[in-house]
């Protein structure tokens, strides 16, 4: 079948509400495997400086037991379905999901509902915990890539709680009680702020029974005037640096402003992005790539690996680059990742040809990420969270095919032209430009 037919054949995703506000959703591809999850409107943005971690935390907890069953009990359950259990936690999102066999839907319902509200979270199990998040936290610093990106929102969203990070910081590790965890779950596991998504092998009906024998107990009020609001995010043009000449390689990011979720630019920024590309040293291709910075990179042997990157949030976004570097080439590759948004067209003369490949691989990209039930059940519970709605392939298919080389043009220069940038930078970066230097090039991008 074409392409556009085949999107238009896939599976329908059906949506219901129950009285508490909880959403159920769910995609029946017919599959003899399904997964099936919570999605929650928590994470690290809904904490606070004294309690940031505790999501991530709870995420740790959620495994060690519940009130019906023990942590012996529940690992048993799993284990003799033969199924997968595990969680999630982002700056605006948590899940936890179940990844079985379709016959055993029911019991996996039941087992998450019992996971997300009857943890037992007594003294014990948290203090034992405690020191498997520092471990965790401890092994995260070798992770430079993840190092790098928290730095960026800590100083592009510096005084918001979007700067913090899903670990949290160790001293809040240590000191985070069981009150607080407490706490935390009556203020944000609340049915409105959840979706029950499923997908694979599953029957709608059958799920939303499930749903109302387990969820409909599930809070939808809070106590007072208590309901969580988020603080809105403020953007700044800033730069953090951790300098450490004795690391061999350096991780930087460069980012502006980017667009929330639901706005109408952010499938022109998403061809642009693909425009630009990736690169590592490791894959092949080479000068032959089709994208011309990859290409660039390959040549001249400017960096390991670069990536472009949008991350979006409810209300704002972060559009950039990310590199890694040896430290002679930093000067280079930050000159040619900015450049990436002025000399690759971005701003100034797109091409239809360039559109029309970033169109392609864009549309592979998100075609080929929904390769399974555990990503398409992800997709329906971010969407759902998100949108309010599943947006099927069809529809973002067409939204990319009605961008146009002048929307990209246009977009581009919204975000792009004469914005301060956030900079984040980490091993030996003595090289890299002075900041009102870097800032001074989102000028003259244009020229």
């Amino acid at each position: 079948a074409a392409h556009p037919a085949s999107l238009a054949g896939a599976p329908e995703t059906r949506l219901t509400a129950l009285d508490n506000g909880l959403r159920v959703a769910s995609e029946e591809t017919g599959h003899a495997t399904c997964t099936v999850g919570l999605w929650i409107g928590a994470g690290s943005r809904y904490e606070s400086e004294k309690n940031n971690g505790a999501g991530f935390f709870l995420e740790h907890m959620a495994f060690k037991g519940t009130k019906k069953h023990p942590q012996t009990a529940l690992e048993q359950e799993v284990e003799s379905m033969g199924a997968h259990l595990s969680a999630y936690t982002s700056r605006e999102h948590t899940a936890y999901y179940m990844k079985t066999l379709a016959k055993d839907l029911p019991k996996a319902v039941e087992l998450l509902s019992e996971v997300v509200q009857h943890c037992s979270l007594n003294e014990a199990d948290v203090e034992q915990q405690r020191a498997v998040v520092l471990r965790e936290l401890e092994e995260v610093e070798g992770n430079l890539q993840e190092v790098c990106l928290d730095l960026l929102h800590a100083t592009a969203f510096q005084g918001t709680p979007l700067s913090y990070s899903v670990l949290g910081p160790s001293s809040n590790a240590r000191t985070l009680s069981r009150q607080d965890l407490v706490e935390y779950l009556g203020s944000h596991y609340k049915a409105p702020r959840m979706v029950l998504s499923a997908a694979g092998g599953v029957n709608h009906e059958e799920l939303v029974g499930l749903a109302k024998t387990h969820f409909s107990g599930l809070s939808f009020e809070y106590e007072g005037d208590a309901i969580p609001v988020l603080s809105p995010c403020r953007f700044t043009g800033s730069e953090i640096r951790m300098r450490d000449d004795a690391m061999p390689l350096a991780h930087v990011a460069i980012a502006v402003e980017g667009a929330r979720v639901g706005s109408p630019d952010i499938v022109p920024l998403m061809v642009a992005n693909s425009i630009i590309g990736s690169y590592d040293i490791k894959s092949g291709g080479g000068k032959n790539m089709s994208s011309r910075l990859a290409a660039m990179a390959a040549e001249e042997n400017f960096c390991e690996s670069f990536q472009a990157f949008h991350s979006s949030y409810s209300d704002t976004g972060l559009m950039g680059m990310y590199f890694v570097t040896d430290m002679h080439h930093i000067e280079d590759m930050m000159h040619w990742s900015q450049n990436a948004w002025s000399v690759m067209n971005m701003c100034t003369t797109v091409t239809d040809s360039d559109v029309a490949r970033g169109k392609k691989s864009l549309k592979a990209s998100l075609v080929a990420q929904l390769n399974g039930t555990t990503p398409i059940c992800d997709d329906i519970g971010r969407h759902v969270l998100n949108y309010g709605r599943r947006v099927p392939l069809a529809e973002w298919d067409a939204r990319i095919n009605a961008v146009t080389p002048k929307m990209v043009r246009d977009v581009c220069s919204k975000y792009i032209y004469d914005k301060c940038p956030a900079v984040a930078a980490v091993g030996p970066v003595e090289q890299l430009p002075d900041y009102n230097r870097t800032r001074a090039s989102m000028y003259w991008l244009r020229f």
